[in-house]
């Protein structure tokens, strides 16, 4: 009998113990770390300067660029031109996780820092995008159009990687974002034409998928007749290409041009992403569209920079000048805003987001 009740004393004894331990562990105060971890985005700008004439204006420098976001003056943080290294001109350490944020990607909570040359490989070059239509509409002149895609295909510089999607009411990723011409024009050769067109469903899985990607994003759409099929509204697409800045081209044959609804939609779309539309009456005209857009993203200028603060969390405008004054009659050709995306918005370590700053 003794010696059950010093067992049950024990019992006791060891659960007011770890009572007291657990009670003890869950009062004491956890430990904050004191800095605040916040991921800074860049914002990338791919401008066209051109003369009166159409020419490419060469040779310009930071300087010679003011940007502004919302009326307040932003300041240049990286610069490059064509296809050349970008350089840093900010002391503001870059991350990975800046470049990867540039143009809207979601920036993260790494703070892993980028040597100059990391930079200038995520950033120079051209991530290129090519969206065929095979839709019923291409039962014309469909083998005259994969030529002229291919050719632009080997033009590229050797620093573009390219992709190659083609669609009719379907999104077929014929080929990845690869640095593998061989691979891209197989891509090409196998597309067949096929059903009614869902140009803008697939172009916008196609800016998403651009929006994965680090660096200048180009998409470029050979359409050949209007959208019979999408259930997305062609404003949707364009929005959300400008807040990813990926840039939309459009080469579109007589047929599409007969549509003047599609004809304005491709206009107000690829003016607004920095881009250009192009109406071909010939596969020759086809071509030449296909070396034009070659020579835009050769002469494109990359700036970025670093909002300033900024009250406003919705739809950002953004105006590129020249300043001198020499150069007002330039005409300059870049994206004209972006909206503030839920993975734009400024990270801050989540211990410290009840306590004050």
């Amino acid at each position: 009998m003794v010696k059950i009740i010093y067992c049950w004393l024990l019992c006791v004894c060891a659960g007011l113990y770890f009572y007291v331990e657990e009670s003890a562990t869950a009062q004491a105060p956890v430990p904050v770390d004191p800095h605040i971890h916040v991921a800074v985005d860049l914002v990338q700008l791919n401008v066209a300067v051109t003369d009166t004439r159409g020419n490419y204006v060469t040779g310009l420098q930071p300087s010679d660029f003011a940007i502004v976001e919302d009326k307040i003056p932003q300041k240049i943080a990286t610069f490059g031109e064509g296809n050349e290294p970008v350089r840093r001109l900010t002391d503001a350490p870059l991350s990975k996780s800046d470049v990867d944020s540039a143009s809207g990607s979601e920036s993260g909570d790494s703070r892993e820092r980028m040597s100059a040359a990391d930079l200038s490989g995520a950033v120079s070059g051209a991530n290129v995008f090519v969206l065929f239509d095979t839709s019923n509409y291409m039962y014309r002149g469909f083998v005259f159009a994969q030529d002229a895609i291919s050719d632009f295909i080997r033009s590229l510089e050797s620093a573009d990687r390219i992709a190659f999607y083609s669609y009719s009411r379907d999104l077929s990723r014929a080929a990845r974002l690869t640095s593998e011409r061989s691979q891209v024009l197989r891509g090409v050769r196998t597309t067949v034409a096929g059903d009614d067109a869902a140009l803008y469903n697939c172009l916008l899985l196609t800016v998403k998928d651009a929006a994965q990607t680090p660096g200048r994003k180009v998409i470029i759409v050979f359409s050949n007749g209007p959208d019979n099929a999408s259930i997305v509204p062609p404003e949707d697409v364009a929005e959300l290409a400008q807040s990813t800045g990926t840039a939309i081209y459009m080469v579109s044959t007589e047929q599409a041009q007969l549509e003047p609804i599609s004809t304005a939609v491709f206009e107000r779309m690829t003016a607004a992403t920095g881009g250009k539309a192009y109406f071909a009456r010939s596969w020759k005209e086809e071509q030449r569209a296909f070396a034009s857009i070659r020579d835009d993203l050769a002469h494109l200028y990359s700036l970025s920079y670093y909002p300033q603060p900024n009250p406003n969390k919705g739809w950002r405008s953004i105006t590129v000048k020249l300043t001198s004054d020499r150069m007002k009659k330039y005409h300059v050709r870049t994206r004209n805003g972006y909206r503030l995306l839920a993975s734009r918005s400024s990270k801050v370590d989540t211990a410290m987001a009840t306590s004050p700053q």
